[in-house]
């Protein structure tokens, strides 16, 4: 018979539900947790030097959790003890598992990020919502958002990061990295490219494309004729929003083909939404270019999951 702590029966008795318990019950649900660790279990220890390793669902959570809660390796580890809900859907229970600490979630991050496994992992789980008819190929919304980073040189190395970089927006400098996205009619990310921050969205759009779509959107920032003129040529409908010439303005038609496409132009901005605003990752966590984009994708298949979450949880 199990025998449960006097933390996990108080637990039990409780009468309300807080809102990371109903997030974390809904991603449970959500989570294509088989798929996920098929994926990763031929790179994970198996032991063999004599340490026996966590268990690989166990420390896949944890990680997980680490994105959704914007957890610092020390700080999983001590939200880990103090939060009953966090335990329980990492399986842990005090007094009977031992907690992962913060060397051993670090080590797990950087198995992931030695074997590029965020970049199959975001792709599976495209495939994943594919399959169930949740990632439509019609068209492709196109659009970067900008990740900042420390511009301070008060560092070990005195110096920024050197694969970040500065750009202009607007009247104001950023320094950091882009993510360039391309999503479906939707909003859902079916692709996903890091650079830094001085590459103009426009080079990176046909990174963005799957190549089968029929409607190609996104703002002015990748008006470009010479590809107008290609896709067109390839029976794609253009509806990128029109550039005003320099000392020009918009004509009439051209205000109203812009707002006509602006409701679905828009969209693209729900996962940003998500991953920077809701769950707190606005700002680089790590020095290199290739760490950071380790997160952001696995960041952008959670985004997608969670934005479908209604339509993936059981009906009923």
């Amino acid at each position: 018979m199990k025998q449960q702590s006097f933390a996990s029966a108080a637990w039990e008795t409780k009468r309300k539900k807080t809102r990371r318990e109903v997030f974390l019950e809904e991603m449970e649900q959500v989570v294509p947790w088989g798929e996920l660790l098929k994926l990763i279990e031929p790179y994970y220890p198996k032991g063999e030097d004599g340490r026996p390793p966590k268990g690989l669902e166990r420390m896949l959570r944890i990680h997980l959790m680490q994105l959704w809660f914007n957890q610092s390796d020390p700080g999983m580890e001590d939200l880990m003890y103090e939060s009953e809900s966090v335990r329980r859907f990492a399986g842990i229970e005090l007094g009977k598992d031992a907690v992962p600490d913060e060397s051993t979630i670090l080590r797990f991050r950087h198995l992931l990020e030695r074997h590029e496994l965020a970049a199959q992992l975001f792709d599976r789980v495209g495939r994943y919502l594919e399959q169930r008819g949740l990632l439509l190929r019609s068209g492709t919304i196109v659009d970067a958002t900008l990740i900042a980073a420390p511009p301070s040189t008060k560092n070990q190395d005195q110096a920024r990061d050197p694969d970040m970089s500065q750009t202009k927006k607007g009247n104001q400098w950023y320094f950091g990295m882009k993510m360039h996205i391309g999503t479906d009619t939707r909003g859902v990310v079916h692709t996903a490219v890091a650079t830094t921050a001085a590459v103009h969205d426009s080079q990176v759009m046909d990174d963005c494309l799957h190549g089968a779509e029929r409607a190609v959107y996104g703002d002015k920032a990748y008006a470009d004729e010479g590809k107008r003129q290609h896709h067109t040529r390839q029976g794609v409908r253009w509806r990128v929003a029109k550039k005003a010439k320099r000392g020009q303005a918009l004509s009439e038609r051209e205000r109203a083909f812009n707002r006509r496409d602006n409701a679905v132009r828009a969209r693209v901005e729900h996962v940003f939404h998500v991953i920077k605003r809701l769950w707190g990752h606005a700002k680089v966590r790590y020095r290199g270019l290739d760490k950071n984009a380790s997160r952001y994708f696995t960041l952008f298949a959670l985004a997608n999951l969670y934005l479908l979450r209604r339509r993936l949880l059981p009906q009923g």
